[in-house]
């Protein structure tokens, strides 16, 4: 079975076989993409860190112990839908839960996402919309129809280990594909398509990622 569980104050073990890749985060006009930069070992179980620590990025070293890593799970665990926001457009909305990992894919060359749901009147814009909102490594952003339906992208389950060249730092883990998050205690979270998650160690809404490995100038000493 596919799935991340969450050691107590350690690494996040992977289960069932997850593609692991990494990747840059590339400006390209006022938007974004992904660019793959680095094969990663593949295994069908592996430990990755989430202390900030490790000597063998992105995999675990037992580091988290001697550093006194304290992991605490802080997170809301309040449904999307209770913690989401709703903007109105004007073909489509969007739902908007604020979490946010920095990685700037709610930014396309012709807006960012919320002008484009605003004037969603324009096909190109609700398609565009639909991109940067599924693109978005923390699962933030959702577009829905005004039946209510979700209209973001799905993907095949994956792992992205995240470089920012841009900003000279190392990013979050970027998880696609609805694969199920178990914390250290057992609790389920609300499954998603997509969620990213910290590695540095110092994000304030673990295990999700909140954008603090920029404010730490957080690098995992790699090339990339």
């Amino acid at each position: 079975m596919q799935k991340i569980k969450i050691i107590k104050d350690g690494p996040y073990i992977v289960t069932g076989n997850i593609p692991l890749y990494g990747y840059s985060i590339i400006p390209q006009g006022e938007g974004y993409y992904l660019k793959q930069t680095e094969i990663l070992p593949q295994s069908k179980t592996y430990a990755l860190c989430r202390c900030g620590q490790t000597k063998t990025p992105p995999f675990c070293d037992g580091r988290h112990v001697n550093c006194q890593f304290h992991g605490e799970e802080t997170a809301s665990k309040k449904p999307y839908i209770e913690r989401a926001q709703k903007l109105i457009g004007e073909s489509v909305d969007l739902l908007d839960d604020g979490r946010c990992a920095f990685v700037r894919f709610c930014h396309r060359n012709d807006g960012n996402v919320w002008e484009l749901v605003v004037n969603s009147d324009n096909p190109n814009n609700k398609e565009e919309a639909i991109i940067a909102a599924s693109e978005c490594s923390a699962g933030r952003l959702t577009v829905i129809d005004k039946e209510g339906n979700n209209l973001n992208i799905k993907y095949e389950p994956s792992i992205e280990i995240l470089q920012d060249p841009e900003k000279n730092v190392s990013g979050p883990i970027a998880v696609k594909g609805s694969i199920p998050l178990e914390g250290s205690d057992g609790y389920l979270y609300e499954n998603r398509e997509r969620y990213a998650l910290c590695r540095c160690g110092k994000s304030k809404n673990k295990p999700f990622c909140d954008a603090y490995h920029v404010l730490t100038n957080y690098k995992d000493k790699r090339e990339y």
